[in-house]
C-alpha cells in the first residue's frame, strides 16, 4: 500500500515539476516577444525613434541588474542569519562533549558575508 502512495506521489511531483517548467518557459517567451515588438515600434516611430528604442534596452538592462544585486544582498543577508541562528542553536546544546560544534555555524554566516560583499563591493555598478 505505502509503494502505490508513493509512487503516485512521485508521479503526481514530477507531474507537476513539468507543466510549472514548461508554463514558466512559456511566460519567458510571451515576454521576449512583447519586449522585441515594443522595441520595434519604438525603432519604427520618428526620426528619432532608434535612439530611444537602445536606450529603453539600456535602461531594461540596468532594471534587471539592479534586481540581480539586490536579490544576492537578500540571500546573503538570509544566509548569515542562518549562520547566527545556527550557532546560537548549537551553543545552548547542553552536551558537555560538544565544546566547539557552534563554530559549524560558521560556514552558513561566511557565506552570507561573501554575498553580501560580492553584492556592495564587486558586482557592477548602474
Amino acid at each position: 500500500m505505502i509503494f502505490v502512495f508513493l509512487s503516485c506521489g512521485a508521479i503526481a511531483l514530477f507531474s507537476f515539476i513539468a507543466v510549472a517548467t514548461w508554463s514558466g518557459e512559456r511566460r519567458r517567451e510571451r515576454e521576449a516577444y512583447y519586449r522585441s515588438e515594443t522595441v520595434k515600434k519604438i525603432a519604427e516611430t520618428q526620426g528619432t525613434g532608434g535612439g530611444s528604442a537602445i536606450e529603453f534596452l539600456r535602461e531594461e538592462e540596468k532594471m534587471e541588474a539592479r534586481r540581480k544585486r539586490e536579490g544576492q544582498k537578500l540571500g546573503g543577508m538570509i544566509t548569515m542569519a542562518v549562520g547566527v541562528g545556527l550557532m546560537i542553536f548549537l551553543h545552548s546544546m547542553p552536551d558537555p562533549d560538544a565544546h566547539f560544534v557552534y563554530l559549524v555555524g560558521l560556514i552558513p554566516l561566511l557565506i552570507g558575508v561573501v554575498l553580501l560583499g560580492n553584492a556592495l563591493l564587486a558586482a557592477p555598478k548602474e
